[in-house]
């Protein structure tokens, strides 16, 4: 039985500030496939100007693959699940000082009327919400390096087991560890599958050594495992894609800038919400932009996936 609480506001399921944009209500309406997609990425991770192009790349790759786009984000005290051009580039306006918004963040930047772009965490608690079922992003937030001392471990773990919701990413951030973050999804009951691969991606990287229990290699074996799995568990999934290998970045680039990146970090003393866009900042200024390029072709790659697979999940 739901909990009933002494306001009438608090009963009501018509007070959730949520509104579905345009295209994203005719396609669940009429059955098709919708892919989440996250805005902190636009507005936290890359550089202005290339945050749009991408952000705009993004939608026309779901499009293409014939399911439709709902980017996410909070204005004027609602949470939108499908944000117009417009909305998205006010979004990103650095005057508009958007929040970052994890999932516990979504109620309180309604209520105070705030701006706010979401996170992992933030834009599959909508989803579901919206009734979305597939979302696509870079690289899941993770259990960060030192955490047995920081306790430092990222909501969209937690996120992933509460909602319905297949995520698309290659892996977590390469800034993160790795290990820790699998351990995690495992006792946390997340499925990792990998998606044309039978070893963790490493975000930047093709991939890492951990090797993948699972491997599906198309959309309608990922949509018939979610399904299953959502029906037993009714918990998300990780669908692992990786960069290809001829898009990736050199891994002795990678491990040297990341190390003096981190090294940079701890000398600074930054910790929470601010570690993972300094150290993202730090690879992208070291690797003189390459970093970005493959962050793009990442999310270009993935949202490709989640597309596929959310149209597979609509004709099943």
């Amino acid at each position: 039985m739901a909990a009933q609480y002494t306001s009438t506001v608090a009963n009501s399921p018509g007070s959730l500030p949520l509104r579905l944009g345009e295209e994203v209500a005719t396609a669940l309406s009429e059955g098709r496939g919708v892919v989440a997609l996250e805005t902190t990425l636009l507005v936290h991770g890359l550089p202005s100007g290339v945050n749009l192009e991408v952000g705009a790349e993004l939608e026309a790759i779901v499009r293409s693959a014939g399911a439709a786009p709902a980017t996410c984000g909070v204005l004027d005290g609602m949470a939108v699940v499908g944000l117009t051009s417009e909305e998205i580039e006010r979004l990103a306006d650095p005057s508009e000082d958007a929040a970052k918004l994890s999932a516990r963040d979504l109620g309180i930047c309604c209520a105070t009327g705030r701006a706010g772009a979401t996170t992992v965490a933030g834009t599959i608690a909508l989803a579901e919400a919206a009734g979305v079922a597939v979302m696509a992003t870079g690289g899941l937030g993770g259990v960060h390096r030192g955490a047995h001392e920081s306790w430092d471990e990222s909501a969209d773990l937690a996120a992933l087991r509460r909602h319905p919701v297949a995520v698309v990413a290659s892996g977590v951030k390469s800034i993160l560890d790795v290990a820790a973050t699998l351990e995690r999804l495992d006792t946390l009951g997340v499925p990792v599958i990998g998606y044309g691969t039978d070893f963790f991606p490493g975000f930047y990287l093709h991939a890492t050594e951990h090797r993948l229990d699972w491997r599906v290699d198309s959309p309608v074996l990922a949509a018939a495992a979610f399904a299953a799995h959502r029906g037993f568990t009714g918990g998300g999934l990780l669908l692992a894609h990786p960069v290809l290998e001829a898009e990736a970045l050199d891994a002795e680039l990678h491990d040297r800038v990341l190390n003096d990146a981190l090294a940079a970090l701890e000398r600074q003393a930054i910790a929470g919400k601010p570690v993972t866009p300094f150290l993202l900042s730090a690879m992208a200024e070291a690797t003189a932009g390459r970093s970005v390029e493959v962050n793009r072709a990442i999310v270009a790659g993935n949202a490709a996936v989640a597309a596929a697979v959310s149209v597979a999940l609509a004709n099943s």
